[in-house]
């Protein structure tokens, strides 16, 4: 197993497909990259020697990857709720972003359903028998 980035690939994988194992690496990117090593993209991980995995591990360094990208995407969302965006707002009050309904769907950012208004047999049962005692 090869590791690039911090992250294991398996023997068996083709380069272009391991490569998208690491966060922040898409198929494009993968592609790009082996295009400006100038390698296969059909080759399996198991057949990289240790300089070509030391060709694709510097290319990655140019693109945030894992951890730094983490960090990149935390500081755009904490920017534009320090600047009180539109978009920060929806970020702080854990709402769709992007303009999606909320009156209806929405469920997974906003979590599970609160009943409001809605009492339980138990209670309402007290209620009626408070209610006829107060008579």
């Amino acid at each position: 197993m090869a590791r690039i980035a911090g992250i294991e690939l398996q023997n068996n994988w083709r380069v272009d497909f391991a490569l998208t194992r690491i966060k922040g690496i898409g198929w494009p990117l993968a592609k790009k990259i082996l295009g400006e090593i100038k390698m296969e993209n059909s080759k399996r991980v198991s057949d990289l020697s240790s300089d070509e995995i030391a060709k694709i591990s510097s290319h990655l360094e140019k693109y945030p990857t894992e951890g730094e990208l983490f960090r990149v995407v935390k500081g755009n969302i904490q920017r534009l709720s320090a600047i009180s965006s539109y978009r920060g707002l929806r970020h702080v009050r854990n709402l769709p972003v992007r303009g999606q309904r909320t009156k209806t769907n929405a469920r997974t950012k906003r979590g599970k359903r609160k009943t409001v208004g809605a009492f339980k047999k138990e209670i309402l049962s007290r209620k009626q028998i408070d209610e006829k005692a107060k008579k």
